[in-house]
């Protein structure tokens, strides 16, 4: 049976307290690397440097990409409350780089041209696409175009579950803009992406246990029954 949003914060709350420094180190690092960027293209553009600027949206833009789905997968290890470490989302980059990138920008890609249609099919298809980070990070076996797929799949009758946890963390988000970013960087962004990880676990699976996917689909060792193995990640 699968978790209430209740029972999935609770554990990530619990996690969080278990290993507040790695996941605040983590999410800080990831934080700080995307405002540098956003800065720097901002400042490129209002200055009209636009080859400048053109060259950061390149390199960063995969680079950032990539450690998304790295920092994904930390926060998964978190969650299912093992260690993690900041330096994984650098050593990352050097395993399936391109595989990740490719399954990041088709994602974006889909997203785009659903949010051309219209503003709410953007978000329902962004809800159906929203665990491919974490099979990109989770499932190196996945191809990139496939964990799309898994995602939409995992997500399948789940969207409107995924819309109201993302609701309700808007409470959470207003006071950390009262307190000037600060509740964000120490508990609000942890919380939030320890959330969001128990909710790829749990949808995976569960989609495992009620048939919607194979274990061997995401690479993944099965029992005689066929369902999958719950593996020391």
């Amino acid at each position: 049976m699968l978790k209430s949003r209740q029972e999935i914060k609770q554990i990530a709350r619990e996690r969080l307290r278990e290993n507040h420094g790695a996941a605040i180190l983590i999410l800080l690092v990831y934080s700080i690397v995307a405002f540098g960027y956003g800065l720097l293209s901002s400042l490129s553009q209002l200055a009209g440097f636009y080859g400048i600027y053109w060259l950061i949206f390149l390199i960063g833009t995969p680079l950032l990409s990539v450690m998304l789905v790295n920092v994904e997968g930390e926060c998964i290890k978190l969650y299912k409350g093992l260690p993690a470490s900041v330096g994984a989302i650098f050593t990352g980059f050097s395993v399936n780089f391109w595989r990740k990138l490719g399954g990041m920008m088709w994602m974006f890609l889909w997203v785009m041209l659903w949010s051309f249609l219209l503003f709410i099919p953007g978000i329902i298809k962004g809800l159906a696409y929203s665990m491919t980070p974490f099979i990109l990070a989770k499932h190196p076996e996945v191809k990139a175009t496939e964990a799309l797929k898994l995602s939409m799949r995992i997500t399948d009758g789940y969207k409107g579950t995924l819309f109201v946890m993302y609701l309700s963390f808007l409470g959470w988000q207003l006071l950390s803009t009262l307190t000037l970013g600060i509740l964000g960087i120490v508990f609000v962004t942890p919380y939030f992406f320890l959330t969001c990880a128990g909710y790829f676990v749990e949808l995976r699976d569960h989609a495992i246990a009620n048939g919607k996917i194979r274990p061997e689909e995401l690479g993944m060792p099965a029992d005689v029954n066929g369902i999958g193995v719950k593996e020391e990640e």
